[in-house]
């Protein structure tokens, strides 16, 4: 799990606010100092890091390299010891690289101004296989994001003073619940051929992987899963960051800011380069990717409709996919099957979606899509 840090070292007017939004967002980890100290006293659970070796708190930063080893040659058993380190150069780069090397030291903090991504790069490669953990001192969420996931590993945490509650709240977006959208079987009961339709590709920005796709409905009633075009054919290439997702009028899920859900939806027709959407594998995972571009041209296309149980309820939902043999839904065993060879009475995997909707957002309303 990723350790997010929050800096509360100044007792600012809204400090018990943000303390409390922290604490109900389970982040528990706190850079103090003499004067917010004592408001941490006694909680359970709360971790508690300062750069007073004065203070009793769970975990001493010290920021100067001789005293930190001076302190663990004389006390061999000292333990929850950090370091704090600007990098400005190669040489201090070196030097977190070898003090990393130092079991006793269970953290350094590392501070970048000018040169951010290559440093980190460099300690991340070095660091990410030993028992020190490497925190990157963030300016802002997005230099946070970008933290967690350079090199792909990330570093093991960042330390961060919020500038306000939503920054508490896009903290623990960032470092994630991990995301799961409730798949079920539907049947197929029609078929129907359309000559014509603007049709959208979605290329991603990442590489999608076999068993996974983007849920796609016509109607907020439903969402059926199209699987990425990862496999080579003898006529057509792989594109993996592809998803060929149906029509200009369908609906896909992206990610959701408030907290009630982790989906929206938008239309396909709305979708555009820098847009963020989720990709779903066949048991259901969704992770969050970015949209490079989107490709609508006009395409014949097939509309599936299909029956799915809820709660004792039928529950009809459909989806208007490109006819073509690179198309494929996905089957409850997690198998990809062309749209040309899927036939009435075969199963697909689908979302049962929340019905009616209002730009995207699910309210509670009779509305009637057929």
């Amino acid at each position: 799990m990723k350790r997010i840090i929050l800096n509360i070292e100044n007792k600012e007017e809204d400090f018990k606010e943000f303390v409390q939004e922290a604490f109900n967002r389970d982040i528990l980890n706190f850079l103090v100092s003499k004067d917010t100290f004592s408001e941490f006293k006694n909680i359970e659970r709360v971790k508690t890091f300062s750069k007073d070796t004065d203070l009793e708190c769970d975990y001493v930063i010290y920021e100067d390299k001789y005293t930190l080893e001076k302190i663990l040659a004389e006390d061999t058993n000292k333990k929850n010891i950090g370091y704090f380190k600007e990098l400005k150069s190669k040489d201090d780069e070196l030097e977190i690289k070898e003090l990393s090397n130092n079991p006793k030291i269970d953290f350094i903090i590392v501070s970048a101004k000018d040169w951010k991504i290559i440093p980190f790069e460099n300690l991340i490669a070095d660091m990410h296989n030993k028992d020190t953990e490497l925190i990157a001192q963030v300016e802002s969420i997005k230099e946070a994001e970008l933290m967690f996931n350079t090199l792909e590993i990330g570093v093991d945490g960042v330390l961060i003073t919020p500038k306000n509650i939503n920054d508490i709240l896009d903290l623990k977006k960032i470092i994630g619940t991990e995301l799961h959208i409730e798949l079920t079987k539907a049947k197929v009961i029609s078929i129907q051929e359309i000559p014509e339709s603007n049709r959208v590709c979605v290329d991603t920005t990442s590489i999608l992987y076999p068993g996974e796709g983007m849920l796609i409905g016509s109607t907020a009633m439903g969402f059926v899963l199209v699987h990425a075009e990862v496999f080579e054919t003898k006529f057509v290439a792989s594109r993996p960051f592809r998803v060929n997702a149906g029509d200009v009028s369908a609906y896909i899920l992206v990610p959701n800011d408030a907290p009630e859900s982790i989906y929206r939806t938008n239309y396909l027709s709305e979708l555009k380069g820098g847009k963020r959407i989720l990709a779903v594998n066949y048991k259901g995972e969704a992770r969050i990717v970015s949209i490079g571009r989107v490709k609508i041209e006009i395409r014949p296309m097939l509309r599936f409709e299909l029956e799915a149980m809820k709660e004792g309820k039928n529950i009809i939902i459909s989806c208007v996919c490109q006819n073509a043999e690179t198309i494929r839904l996905v089957d409850p065993s997690g198998k990809a099957k062309s749209v040309v060879d899927i036939k009435v009475g075969d199963e697909i995997l689908a979302h049962i979606g929340p019905g009616a909707t209002h730009f995207g957002t699910a309210i509670k309303e009779t509305i009637i899509e057929k």
